[in-house]
């Protein structure tokens, strides 16, 4: 079986013909064959990575995306020099593409790189964004090079789904290039529904199979001369010691040195290193960053015994390459395909949406302009918001948004003339969501969703420690920082009633999280999944048309809280509290205007209050801490209530939850309780005898029902009076409303009631040390307390 055939690959009849035309040929400064030995063959490899649709030029300067004209000048130039030149691409060529090639499902590109000559490319991640049928259906169709990747292979064996590599003559000489993916790829990168029947080989031991295979062959006779490993995986940094450490330096020492070259991609960093291989010899490994920015330069000097005698690499400036004729900025034919896919663009993306009164940003890095997918964003809130809305017909009652799929800001400033400050156009809402996603919806449980925010902390020894999920108006939870794997989330709500384990709600995500995206596996477990149908960027078209005009949201949505543990039988006055909190503030907020926050006792007085550190955290939701300390007052002891009191009684005390008030007025309600004096009901003025006994005449602690008593609360009266009927499910039937104690289930690792008194909307409970949320249970005070008159 010949692997490196290419079905699909429609080459043209004359390679190169469409630059031989256009322009004067150019000599290199160091021509690269005039350097070789006589007999000897100088192949030129050019390559770019995670070009990401950058089809139209963002400016001139050395650090900005060339564009495809600029490229393909490029491209053109060295071929020009060097007729022995390949173009190879290491993946991601398409997807989270500019709106100028997104609005045309990134076909502008692939028409590029079809004009450029593109020999091979690896799989990059994205080009698995809407699925494998996609992939080998219409962009392979489109497409006139090979997609490569030998460790893409289809589940339960090591079976390349795909082209694992690709021989490109040249010269001569036959280049053998393996293509490999990142094994991160399944499960996710990608959505899972997608690459159903897939899976991920070690990109080594694949690797090295086919490089066995290409240079020795069965027979001895190997296929390739030279080999050159496109793999889409790189080091996190341009640093060296990143090439030599973790996944990709496991790769660099590992893969066979029967591999000349490593050509990266996917980290989207900038480097040229020479790293040693399994024996200790060097070799290049190299990145160019990202959306042609840059290109690599690999050169091979190869014997006339087809040995490969030398072998340089460096990474280029596109924009400030000098071997490039400062009046070649471009390629006529790729420049009209540019041209075209602009003025359509222009079109359809120049179409105003609506209206927003602020900046909807993503979260920041301490730098505060790298983007951070651990961070409560507005962005991924707002985006949540749109989603639920557009399923409310389905019954979603709460949506959550992946922050990766989130891949631009939505600002209040204008960008031209026609587009006013605080107008929201079809592209500016386009850029935000590129993927094309659908919507789905499908039941969950509180458990599910505790399950799914509890995978917001990633697997370990991933790049991205925490992905903050985006969340609709109304659901709300705190988290503890200090509890280990699995045990963080401490309590949920929605419109402010809290969320049991045993509860089913109605959740929306996009398709790419309904199938585990992100390791996110608990949103593939729900019940009745059913795809909407409607496709994200829709959805949020919709919703502009719906609104007058959209403000950023204010709420955090996620609180984190660490409380001094409590004694036994809990907090007591004169207890000394501290409570942690973290995740105040969204990143991308003025750190000035961070304010400060309060903690009460229920609605009571201020019992201590901080202001608020905004400094943030890199890689997580943290920015944003304070600490409140205080100690628990003392009940204060009422007044008598008849001259001849003589006897002793203890004051009647309440737990009362403590509440939390941030700057913008959100309340969030903390499962630690302290006592404070509970209310009396106002004894008869005509019946001098009575003293104001609870129960309205019952015998204290008789345990006998009457009016405001339960069978099993000793005979106290719970506030607000009532019928004696509680029933503990939150309906009101022991008195008023408000007075509710409302049970659900409980979470498996307390035991604890889920119980809380029903305070503003958008309250968030916080699971304490003995309970979930504050349990509305009345005890007498330890100490009695003497009347006096």
């Amino acid at each position: 079986m010949n692997l490196h055939s290419s079905p699909r690959r429609r080459r043209r009849t004359a390679s190169g013909a469409a630059f031989a035309t256009a322009g004067v040929l150019v000599a290199l400064s160091i021509p690269s064959a005039a350097l070789a030995a006589e007999g000897d063959t100088t192949i030129d490899i050019i390559d770019v990575n995670d070009f990401h649709g950058r089809i139209e030029s963002e400016g001139t300067a050395a650090d900005k995306a060339a564009g495809a004209a600029k490229l393909a000048a490029v491209v053109q130039s060295w071929r020009e020099t060097n007729p022995n030149t390949i173009f190879a691409s290491v993946g991601d060529n398409v997807g989270a593409s500019t709106f100028t090639s997104l609005i045309q499902r990134d076909e502008p590109t692939i028409d590029a790189l079809n004009a450029m000559d593109l020999d091979v490319s690896a799989i990059g991640n994205h080009e698995l964004d809407k699925g494998q049928d996609d992939l080998t259906g219409r962009i392979e169709d489109r497409a006139e090079w090979p997609y490569i990747s030998a460790n893409i292979v289809r589940e339960g064996t090591t079976t390349p789904a795909f082209q694992p590599f690709e021989v490109v003559e040249k010269g001569g000489v036959k280049v053998g290039f393996i293509g490999a993916t990142t094994e991160d790829l399944i499960p996710g990168l990608v959505s899972p529904g997608g690459v159903e029947g897939l899976a991920m080989a070690p990109v080594v031991s694949q690797v090295n199979r086919y490089a066995e295979q290409l240079t020795d062959g069965v027979d001895g006779n190997g296929e390739a001369d030279v080999l050159v490993l496109l793999v889409h995986e790189g080091a996190a940094t341009g640093a060296r010691a990143d090439a030599t450490a973790g996944v990709f330096g496991r790769i660099t020492s590992g893969v066979s040195e029967r591999v000349s070259a490593i050509v990266s991609a996917h980290t989207h960093a900038t480097y040229s290193h020479s790293v040693p291989g399994p024996t200790g010899v060097d070799r290049p490994v190299i990145q160019t960053g990202s959306y042609g920015v840059n290109y690599g330069h690999l050169q091979l000097t190869v014997g006339a015994d087809k040995q490969l005698t030398g072998i340089t690499a460096d990474v280029r400036s596109v924009n400030g390459d000098t071997r490039v004729p400062a009046d070649r900025t471009s390629v006529d034919e790729v420049t009209g395909i540019v041209t075209a896919a602009k003025a359509f663009a222009d079109v359809e993306g120049a179409k105003p949406l609506g209206t927003i009164t602020g900046d909807i940003r993503r979260a920041v890095q301490s730098d505060r302009t790298t983007e951070n997918r651990g961070g409560e964003s507005t962005l991924g809130n707002n985006i949540a918001e749109v989603q639920r809305t557009a399923t409310a017909r389905n019954g979603s009652q709460v949506a959550f948004m992946n922050p990766g799929g989130l891949r631009t800001d939505l600002l209040y400033a204008s960008t031209g003339p026609s587009d006013p400050d605080g107008t929201v156009t079809y592209k500016e809402a386009a850029l935000v969501q590129p993927f094309a996603n659908t919507l789905v919806t499908e039941d969950m449980t509180g458990q599910q969703i505790k399950d799914a925010l509890e995978q917001q902390w990633q697997p370990d020894g991933l790049p991205r420690p925490f992905l903050k999920l985006g969340i609709s108006q109304g659901f709300a939870y705190t988290y503890d920082p200090a509890r280990g794997r699995g045990e963080r989330i401490t309590g949920m709500s929605l419109d402010g009633e809290p969320i049991a384990l045993d509860d089913t709600l109605k959740v929306t995500v996009n398709s790419f999280l309904s199938t585990g995206g992100d390791n996110f596996g608990a949103f593939a477990k729900g019940a009745n999944i059913a795809d909407s149908g409607q496709v994200d960027l829709q959805a949020q078209v919709d919703y502009f048309e719906q609104q007058d005009v959209v403000a950023p949201p204010t709420d955090q949505n996620a609180v984190g809280a660490t409380i001094s543990p409590a004694p036994a039988g809990g907090f007591q006055p004169g207890d000394d509290v501290e409570i942690a909190l973290s995740s105040l503030v969204f990143s991308s907020d003025d750190p000035t205007a961070a304010g400060s926050v309060t903690v009460a006792a229920g609605d009571g007085p201020v019992l201590a209050s901080a202001a608020i550190d905004a400094t943030i955290t890199d890689n997580s939701d943290e920015q944003g801490h304070a600490t409140l300390t205080f100690e628990v007052p003392t009940v204060e002891t009422p007044a008598a209530t008849r001259a001849d009191a003589t006897s002793a009684r203890a004051v009647e005390t309440v737990d009362a939850p403590l509440v939390v008030t941030l700057p913008q007025g959100q309340r969030v309600t903390l499962a630690a309780t302290i006592p404070v004096a509970a209310p009396v009901e106002p004894a008869d003025p005509t019946d001098p005898t009575d003293p104001g006994t609870p129960g309205g005449g019952e015998t204290p602690g008789d345990g006998v029902p009457g009016d405001g008593e339960t069978p099993d609360d000793g005979g106290q009266a719970l506030p607000g009076g009532g019928n004696g009927t509680d029933d503990g499910a939150g309906t009101g039937t022991d008195g008023d409303p408000s007075d509710a104690d409302p049970v659900g289930g409980d979470l498996a690792y307390t035991g604890a009631e889920l119980a809380v008194p029903a305070v503003a909307a958008g309250l968030l409970l916080l699971a304490g040390v003995a309970a979930l949320v504050a349990v509305r249970r009345k005890r007498a005070r330890r100490d009695a307390t003497v009347l006096t008159d």
